[in-house]
């Protein structure tokens, strides 16, 4: 009896040791929403990389919505162990609230971001409205599908390329102001996130026009089929950054810091910044850019920082309630 009772509290030892090593080796990325396809071939190639380097089996689950819906699910207790956004104040509302370090964005080359993108225009196959430039959103006969920049890093850097395209022609700020004002009064309804956008556009075959990150171009052939959309580069446009941290908060209850950053330096890996240029997300290597020149047309690019001073900046002035957003809405509807 005594052998017994001993046997089942080694058997529960045993166990509950188990069920600590596999919470080291699982891991959740909370992503944005336009990632979800790359994300899905990443993983598969850092998981096999990680097994042939370490000689351990990982699993990592993926979490995708709006980035800003994201941060606040993360920010509420949802136990990510690394979130990979596409605007940087979405990992700053974090990092001011102690969920990842202050210095996220040191802890990585590139400020961070392993990867960018841009934002250009999807419009429907021929493009009959023969729409070529930022011009052409706020003529009267075109509907613009953008997402609501409140809730989405594709939205916020929707309303800023526009802004920032007055900018770049010697305009000022208070004649990006009313263009971008101009602009939103063609949008007929604000999705919530890049992937809401895309479906109103082709499932609900709503607007003439999507304003989105240069990926969704990939992601709209692979999903709907070539011969769909076609993409239009504007003059110019903005740099995106993809910024990438490691949730300090759950990998020190959980002990997956080792597997996070392991997870994350990957990405700047030739074999990950591939994985990215094939799903036509900009990749930081300047060797897999060239191998790549016919995916990503050369497109002038400005940064947020020539403009906005940072995204943190432009979010105060622009996208927190009774901001410039909020102004220009809602004086147009």
């Amino acid at each position: 009896m005594h052998s017994a009772k001993l046997k089942t509290l080694l058997a529960g030892i045993a166990l509950a040791a188990a069920g600590a090593v596999s919470a080291q080796n699982q891991l959740l990325n909370v992503s944005y929403d336009v990632a979800r396809e790359f994300y899905k071939d990443y993983n598969t190639a850092f998981i096999a990389h990680y097994k042939k380097t370490k000689g351990v089996d990982v699993k990592v689950d993926q979490s995708h919505a709006g980035s800003s819906a994201q941060a606040r699910a993360v920010n509420d207790g949802l136990a990510a162990d690394v979130v990979t956004f596409n605007t940087t104040t979405d990992v700053q509302f974090l990092a001011d609230n102690g969920v990842v370090a202050k210095d996220w964005s040191k802890k990585f080359p590139h400020d961070a971001s392993p990867t960018t993108s841009t934002m250009l225009f999807l419009v429907r196959n021929g493009n009959p409205k023969n729409i070529k430039d930022w011009n052409d959103l706020i003529r009267p006969d075109v509907k613009v599908v953008v997402v609501n920049p409140k809730t989405g890093g594709n939205g916020r850097y929707a309303y800023l390329a526009a802004w920032g395209s007055v900018r770049e022609k010697g305009g000022s700020d208070a004649q990006a102001a009313e263009f971008v004002g101009q602009l939103y009064k063609n949008v007929p309804v604000l999705a919530k996130g890049g992937r809401d956008a895309t479906a109103a556009f082709l499932q609900r075959n709503i607007g003439d026009v999507l304003i989105t990150f240069e990926s969704e171009v990939v992601s709209v052939e692979r999903e709907f089929g070539k011969g769909k959309v076609d993409a239009v580069y504007p003059s110019v446009s903005i740099t995106a950054e993809n910024p990438v941290a490691v949730v300090e908060r759950t990998v020190a209850k959980k002990g997956s810091a080792e597997l996070a950053k392991a997870y994350l330096d990957y990405l700047y890996s030739d074999e990950a910044q591939e994985i990215a240029a094939k799903h036509a997300i900009r990749p930081r290597s300047e060797a897999v850019l060239k191998k790549y020149a016919d995916l990503f047309k050369p497109v002038k690019q400005f940064t947020v920082g020539k403009y906005f001073g940072s995204l943190t900046e432009a979010q105060k002035v622009h996208f927190n309630d009774g901001g410039q957003f909020d102004k220009i809405y809602t004086s147009g509807k």
